[in-house]
């Protein structure tokens, strides 16, 4: 079993889609599940007792779980000086306290079969250092700093902790950013294009794959950085 957060809409949902017809098992978790068409729990991963709850669940149900893809995120384009202090608040306890939730809780379903694969979300926001990111940046900066850790206390126990940090794509987290300013960050991707989620899925899907063994601990740039 995978298992997928974000699960309901952008990223998430688009991974979700590439795993289930790629024959794998797949458990979403959302803050809204209604009228999902797979296995999946409500689940606001900011809040450490809903993700335990989901942990109790799987493990009571003796669920098999090979691999973890933080893909839960939100994010505010604005100056941090004009950021509100709640919208910090939500931004860094979502996208990294999250992301730090989920690892603790599920990674110990992947511990007693000694093999599995967790994938974090960054942003090329932390790599470029974006104009009115900084709150988005610093959260997802924590993130790639999780990731590495995480991996060298997972490597022992043959699970691989991994980060991607993705430039621009085309979802809800774009809306209020407009074209001229998506173009500018484009433009300074290594390969200046803007990606869909299929590239995204194609990278989650290489990261779950045993060949990538050797990876570890690393932070992949979907366009590069």
């Amino acid at each position: 079993m995978i298992i997928v957060t974000g699960a309901s809409k952008g990223l998430g949902r688009a991974i979700v889609d590439r795993l289930l017809a790629g024959g794998h098992e797949v458990f979403g978790l959302a803050r809204n599940v209604d009228g999902l068409p797979f296995p999946a729990m409500a689940c606001d991963v900011s809040s450490y007792d809903d993700v335990k709850a989901v942990a109790t669940r799987l493990r009571k149900d003796g669920a098999q779980v090979g691999g973890l893809i933080n893909a839960a995120g939100i994010a505010s384009m604005n100056l941090a000086v004009t950021t509100p202090a709640q919208v910090s608040r939500n931004i860094v306890h979502t996208n990294l306290l999250g992301t730090i939730h989920c690892c603790q809780l599920f990674a110990p379903l992947m511990l007693r079969h000694k093999q599995g694969s967790i994938v974090n979300f960054s942003t090329i926001a932390v790599a470029l250092g974006l104009k009115g990111e900084s709150i988005y940046a610093a959260s997802k900066a924590g993130v790639e700093g999780f990731t590495r850790a995480f991996a060298r206390e997972m490597a022992d126990f043959n699970i691989k902790v991994n980060c991607i940090a993705p430039g621009p794509i085309d979802t809800n987290l774009l809306k209020g950013i407009t074209s001229t300013q998506i173009q500018r960050i484009v433009d300074q991707q290594v390969i200046p294009r803007q990606f869909t989620p299929d590239a995204v899925a194609d990278l989650v899907e290489l990261l779950l794959d045993p060949r990538s063994h050797s990876l570890a601990g690393q932070v992949l740039h979907v366009g590069g950085a």
